[in-house]
């Protein structure tokens, strides 16, 4: 099942040291089409920035001078297939829905240094608040008003090594489609052609004319509801679903995180929420290239009492059916309740899996990653999965999971508990 960290490591650094050294806007090596892109309501509803950092060793054929140089040049080609990652994003006035302006104004790129060597950095599994340091937060990049879609921000250590940082908005990426925009950027950066070409049309993700919601949402949580206008019957067709090792994982951690809660409430209800990749269930399927935001919340509910005194097979299933229930049918009453009503997901704790994107499989010229992860602000509510480079790094395979579980004291105390109590 992989680590449970409840104590920062002895020797975790409170400050990198970091000193910016220059910021900059690249641009399109080549001219593109001023335009404005359609976002799907899944994509409107993901309008905030996205934090990952990635470390390297260092590496004698590419000292930092050089990986940064071949970093922006890379970025410069990459903006052309993918033109809209140097627009902006915007209000459609008419509309009211967000939309990008693909105007070619440029990402933002900073070369900065830490006076630390990677190995004094210490653990980078743990989730150091010290690694925002390693990505740009300016939303007023370089005036005010200008917020580009991603900000690079290359770091380089006294040891040779570096990492590159970004900080992007999450309209413009799911994960299995910026884990081919980071593919794509490594074999540019190595002077190769695209390893896929991004499928830009989110009109495949567009509400039908006129909605349909054929299914309850309570994975929903409804902020405005637009009169005169209401869901229809429940119904349609259910997809198959197999049980995954993700399954079974976020089976455990939901069983453990309803009953930790203080309240001993045992009626009480507890619903978790996951992401869905929609790509091979929809009909026809998307193309496995679409650049865009194509996941769904999938959602189990059931009362603290069931969970404890079920068998686990029984909470798996749970989950296992919230993944079956995403068909094309359900997928697209998700994208038309985005059209009738104003809402975000709904639930108790949200798992975020980054288990199994494979960033640290990316090969740059440069190498691949040390480790990647995305940079961890605490909270409650969201439960984080990691690969497990402890385990890789000692010869062992890289199916281990990391789990990430942020609760006050006497709640991660019970929390503890009941992890190891439910492996037994």
């Amino acid at each position: 099942m992989g680590s449970l960290y409840l104590e920062p490591p002895v020797a975790l650094l409170q400050d990198l040291k970091v000193t910016i050294h220059d910021s900059s806007l690249i641009f399109p090596s080549k001219e593109t089409e001023k335009r404005s892109m359609f976002l799907s309501n899944i994509d409107q509803v993901l309008n905030f920035d996205v934090e990952t950092v990635h470390f390297f060793p260092c590496h004698k054929d590419f000292p930092p001078p050089v990986v940064a140089q071949r970093l922006k040049n890379a970025i410069a080609d990459i903006l052309v297939p993918y033109d809209f990652f140097a627009g902006r994003v915007k209000i459609n006035d008419k509309t009211g829905r967000l939309e990008i302006d693909c105007n070619a104004a440029g990402v933002g790129f900073v070369v900065a240094s830490s006076e630390y060597t990677l190995d004094e950095v210490g653990d980078l599994v743990y989730p150091n608040p010290a690694f925002g340091q390693l990505v740009q937060k300016n939303k007023d990049f370089l005036k005010p008003g200008d917020q580009p879609i991603c900000i690079v921000q290359f770091t380089s250590f006294k040891c040779g090594g570096s990492v590159i940082g970004f900080s992007m908005s999450h309209t413009a990426f799911d994960g299995p489609s910026v884990k081919a925009f980071f593919d794509n950027l490594a074999a540019l950066a190595a002077n190769k052609p695209l390893v896929v070409t991004p499928c830009n049309d989110r009109q495949l993700l567009a509400a039908r004319s006129p909605p349909r919601v054929t299914f309850p949402h309570p994975e929903f949580l409804k902020l405005d509801i637009i009169p005169g206008k209401r869901p229809g019957p429940s119904g349609g067709a259910h997809s198959t679903a197999r049980i995954t090792s993700f399954n079974v994982v976020t089976a455990h951690i939901w069983r453990c995180k309803a009953l930790c809660s203080l309240s001993n409430d045992r009626e009480r209800a507890s619903t978790i929420l996951y992401a869905v990749d929609l790509r091979s269930r929809l009909n026809p399927p998307l193309p496995k290239s679409y650049a865009g935001n194509a996941v769904v919340m999938a959602y189990a509910t059931a009362k603290c009492k069931e969970l404890e005194e079920g068998t686990f097979s029984s909470v798996v299933e749970m989950v296992t059916e919230g993944a079956r229930r995403i068909s094309d049918e359900y997928a697209r009453s998700v994208i038309d309740w985005g059209e009738l009503y104003k809402g975000i997901p709904y639930g108790e704790v949200l798992v975020s899996s980054w288990w199994r994107l494979g960033f640290e499989e990316v090969e740059y010229p440069w190498g691949k990653p040390r480790y990647s992860c995305p940079v961890v602000y605490h909270k409650k509510d969201i439960v984080l999965l990691f690969p497990d480079i402890h385990n890789k790094n000692e010869g062992g395979t890289n199916d281990g999971v990391i789990v990430l579980v942020a609760l006050p004291h006497k709640e991660m105390d019970k929390f503890q508990t009941l992890f190891h109590k439910f492996l037994i």
